[in-house]
C-alpha cells in the first residue's frame, strides 16, 4: 500500500474550508498548517511552528497539554479521537472548538492530523437553551397544566414532570395508558377526540373527570394535535391542565343562580300575597255559606237533596282554593335543573293566571295573542315561566306607577325563523332611549324605586337557554319586552 506524499497531502488539505494542523506522530509538535487554521488563528506556518499549547490555547485546566496529546496518541493505536479543545488567536480571542485527531502515515514521517472547527456560536446556543429549559422548568414547577405524547399504539411516549404531578404520578413511577384516568362514561369520548387530532389545528378543549394516581379525582381541560417530528416524536400531542377550581367555581356560580331564582319567585309571591289572599277569601266564604247553608236544610223535611247541591257547591269552591294554593306552590318550590320538551304557549299559559290575577287588582288589563303554530322549545319549564312573569309584572308596575288609566298589558307568542319569541308590551311611559340597550344589565329599571335585578335575572336565565332578550320602544308607545329562544324539533 503506497502512502500520499507530504506535498500532495498538504495540497489536498489546503483546499479545505476546515481548519486542520498536522502534528509530529513521536514529538506532538506542529509541522504545519493549511490556509484554512492559518486565518483562522492569525498566523502564519511559519509563525505556528515553534508555539506550544500555552501559546495558542486558553489558560484553563480543560484544555492542559497531556489531554491533548493523550487524544493524539490514542488516535495512533485507537483509531480518530474526538475531544473538545479551546483555541486561542493571534488577537486573544477564543475559538471553542471540535477536534478529531487522526493518524496518517505519510511517507516521509507518520503525522498526526488534527481537524477543528469553531463551535463557539453553537456552544453559546446550548448554554442559552439550557438556561431557557431550566427557567422553563422553575415557571411550570408551579403550574396546573403538563403535556404528553401518546403514540400511536396508545402509549405515552412522553410526559412533563408537570404533567406528571397533575396525575399524581410518583417519580418514576408507571404512567399507563390515557384511559386508565379517565371515568368509564368519558373514555370513548377521549378515545374520539385523540383520533380526531391533526396536525393543522389543535381540538377543540374538552373537560373530563379523572381520578389521579393518588386516589383524587380532578377535573383536566384536554387538547390535542397530530404531531410527527421524528421517530420519538410522533403520535398525538397532548396538552392538559387542571381546571378543578374553575368547575368549582362554576358550580358556586350555578347554585347562586339557583338561589337567585327562587328568591326571585318567592318575592313575586310576597309582591302578590294581598291579591292572592284575597282570591282565596272568596271561596273560603263561599265554602263556609254552602256548608252552613247545608246544615241548616237538613233540619227541615224532606231537604236532602237541597243539602246535596250545597255540599257539591261548597266542593267545588274548595277545589278552586286548591288550585290557587297549587299553582303558588308549584312556582315558588325549590325545582332541581330538569330541561324538557315544552311548547312556548303552554309556559305562557301556566303563568297566565298570576299575571292576571295581578293585573286586576292594580286595574290593568291583561291580552293574550297566542300564535297559531306550535312552538317547541327545550327548557327548564318553570324558569321561562318566570322571565314572563317578570316581564309582565314589570310592566304592570309601570303602569302602576304612571297612573296610566286604561292601561295594558299584551302578551304574545310568535315563530321568527328558526325562534320562538315572546313579546311583553305595555302602553306607559316607557323609558329613555339610552336606557333601552342597559335595560337587562342589572341596576337599571323601567319603574321608579325598580333596581332592575329581576330583568338581570331574566337575562341570565335567556342567555343559559341560549336565548337573547332586549327591549325596545313600540310604535303605539310604551315599551315592549321580548327574548327568544332556539325552536327544537318536535319529539
Amino acid at each position: 500500500m503506497e502512502f500520499p506524499a507530504e506535498a500532495d497531502f498538504r495540497l489536498l488539505l489546503d483546499a479545505l474550508n476546515q481548519c486542520v494542523l498536522l502534528h509530529d506522530a513521536r514529538t506532538k509538535a506542529i509541522v504545519w498548517a493549511n490556509r484554512a487554521a492559518c486565518v483562522a488563528l492569525g498566523f502564519t506556518v511559519d509563525e505556528l511552528l515553534p508555539l506550544k499549547a500555552h501559546d495558542m490555547t486558553r489558560d484553563d485546566l480543560r484544555y492542559r497539554r497531556e489531554i491533548a496529546v493523550s487524544a493524539m496518541d490514542r488516535s495512533i493505536t485507537q483509531g480518530p479521537q474526538s475531544y473538545e479543545w479551546c483555541y486561542r488567536s493571534r488577537a486573544g480571542v477564543d475559538m471553542l472548538s471540535e477536534a478529531v485527531a487522526t493518524f496518517v502515515p505519510l511517507c516521509e514521517r507518520a503525522v498526526v492530523m488534527v481537524q477543528f472547527r469553531d463551535i463557539s456560536a453553537e456552544d453559546a446556543m446550548r448554554h442559552k437553551l439550557r438556561g431557557y429549559e431550566t427557567r422553563l422548568r422553575e415557571y411550570m414547577q408551579d403550574l396546573g397544566e403538563g403535556v404528553a405524547v401518546i403514540t400511536p399504539r396508545g402509549k405515552a411516549g412522553y410526559i412533563s414532570e408537570s404533567g406528571r404531578r397533575v396525575l399524581g404520578l410518583a417519580p418514576g413511577a408507571w404512567l399507563g395508558t390515557a384511559l386508565d384516568y379517565c371515568i368509564p362514561a368519558d373514555r370513548d369520548r377521549l378515545v374520539a377526540q385523540l383520533r380526531g387530532a391533526t396536525s393543522r389545528h389543535s381540538t377543540p378543549a374538552q373537560r373530563y373527570r379523572i381520578t389521579r394516581r393518588d386516589g383524587v379525582e380532578r377535573w383536566l381541560r384536554i387538547t390535542c394535535r397530530r404531531v410527527n417530528i421524528d421517530d420519538e416524536l410522533n403520535g398525538v400531542l397532548v396538552h392538559f391542565r387542571d381546571v378543578s377550581d374553575e368547575i368549582a367555581m362554576e358550580e358556586a356560580r350555578r347554585v347562586e343562580a339557583r338561589m337567585l331564582e327562587y328568591a326571585g319567585r318567592y318575592n313575586a309571591m310576597g309582591e302578590m300575597a294581598t291579591a292572592i289572599a284575597h282570591e282565596l277569601s272568596q271561596p273560603l266564604a263561599a265554602i263556609r255559606n254552602f256548608i252552613e247553608g247545608a246544615i241548616q236544610r237538613l233540619n227541615q223535611p224532606n231537604a236532602v237533596e237541597s243539602a246535596i247541591w250545597g255540599l257539591r257547591a261548597a266542593d267545588r269552591q274548595a277545589e278552586h282554593a286548591a288550585h290557587v294554593i297549587k299553582s303558588v306552590r308549584e312556582f315558588i318550590v325549590k325545582r332541581k335543573p330538569a330541561e324538557t320538551q315544552a311548547d312556548l304557549r303552554d309556559v305562557l299559559a301556566d303563568v297566565a293566571y298570576f299575571i292576571e290575577l295581578r293585573a286586576r287588582d292594580e286595574d290593568v288589563a291583561v291580552k293574550i295573542e297566542q300564535c297559531d303554530k306550535p312552538l317547541p322549545i327545550r327548557c327548564e319549564r318553570v324558569l321561562i315561566g318566570q322571565v314572563i312573569l317578570n316581564l309582565a309584572f314589570n310592566a304592570v308596575e309601570a303602569l302602576t306607577g304612571a297612573k296610566t288609566t286604561g292601561g295594558t298589558v299584551t302578551l304574545a307568542t310568535s315563530m321568527n325563523g328558526v325562534a320562538a319569541e315572546v313579546h311583553v308590551i305595555d302602553n306607559g311611559p316607557g323609558v329613555p332611549d339610552d336606557a333601552l340597550e342597559r335595560l337587562f344589565d342589572g341596576f337599571s329599571s323601567s319603574k321608579a324605586g325598580g333596581n332592575g335585578i329581576g330583568l338581570s335575572l331574566c337575562k341570565n336565565i335567556v342567555s343559559r337557554h341560549d336565548g337573547r332578550i332586549w327591549a325596545r320602544r313600540p310604535e303605539t308607545g310604551g315599551l315592549e319586552c321580548c327574548f327568544a329562544l332556539p325552536l327544537s324539533p318536535r319529539p
